[in-house]
């Protein structure tokens, strides 16, 4: 089937080449970002959703990349058109009852969006489903719009320590199980307890960096995990989860290990891994890690 350029597919729907860029931002086929970290230019690309599918981007070296579209695609007809009610922030925080700068700071706290340049964006975690960023069309700001259903997010609620009644399952998983084994006896710098010196050598070094940190954080996932540290989004840098595999030789381990791993790369959580080859050279090492995402240490 021919493929078209969003502005031929606007002539044949006989519509407006912004309207139709529009219904396909409002719509999720398409997203608007800059081209580099440094320029204000802008460029159109696909969603997660949607680049799977016969959509596709097609490559122009004179200038830049273009999507292009099957002859046929029409994004007015029902079957296309999503109905999801999104709300704002400003509007959450008066349901909520918090000031909405302090609800975006808990929303990057649980690894929903993170600091970019003068604005917020959605993480890895949250790209690949309905939630969807909008475009200021006076300004080309970014700002997030969240689907109305978030209200009910027991992740959310939680963390705004709104009571609920949840049904948990009397069993200790393996998770924990392995922290009651390893208790916390081991004091940092900034009195955090952790469960090893190791542990404590890299709370000590996060702290002396000056960077927030948090120590055994509930990963934001429906699994009960939790991570070893978690740094919020700060210094432009990106939100990241710390893991330190201690036993390197323990089946057992190994297998608890296997599976963070596989969970850290389900939903595209930032991870660092920090191995015993790591630990005594930390001061070194863990820098260039941190930088990896933008988080720049002295």
């Amino acid at each position: 089937m021919k493929k078209i350029s969003t502005s031929a597919l606007s002539k044949i729907l006989k519509v407006d080449t912004k309207e139709l860029i529009n219904l396909l931002i409002e719509n999720w086929f398409i997203n608007i970002k800059n081209k580099s970290l440094f320029s204000s230019e802008k460029m159109k690309v696909l969603t997660e959703k949607w680049k799977n599918n016969w959509w596709e981007l097609k490559t122009w070296t004179k200038f830049w990349d273009y999507i292009v579209w099957p002859e046929d695609f029409n994004p007015y007809e029902k079957l296309w058109i999503q109905n999801i009610e999104y709300i704002s922030v400003t509007e959450l925080s008066k349901i909520f009852n918090v000031q909405a700068k302090r609800l975006n700071m808990i929303i990057s706290e649980i690894g929903w969006m993170e600091h970019h340049i003068k604005w917020w964006k959605l993480t890895k975690l949250w790209e690949n489903i309905w939630w969807k960023q909008l475009i200021y069309d006076k300004t080309w700001k970014e700002y997030i719009k969240w689907p109305k259903d978030i209200l009910e997010n027991n992740i959310l609620r939680k963390s705004l320590n709104i009571n609920e009644e949840v049904k948990e399952k009397n069993i200790k998983d393996k998770e924990l199980e392995f922290r009651e084994k390893f208790p916390a006896n081991s004091r940092a710098k900034d009195w955090h307890n952790v469960r090893s010196r190791w542990e404590m050598l890299i709370d000590n070094a996060l702290y002396e960096f000056k960077l927030v940190h948090a120590y055994e954080r509930k990963l934001p996932v429906k699994e009960d995990v939790y991570t070893d540290f978690y740094l919020p989004s700060q210094r432009w840098g990106q939100a990241v989860y710390i893991e330190y595999w201690w036993y390197e030789d323990k089946e057992e381990y190994l297998k608890r290990k296997k599976i963070k791993q596989d969970l850290y790369k389900k939903y595209n959580l930032n991870l660092i891994e920090i191995e015993n080859k790591h630990i005594d050279n930390l001061d070194d090492y863990l820098p260039r890690m941190l930088l990896e995402f933008w988080i720049n240490v002295d």
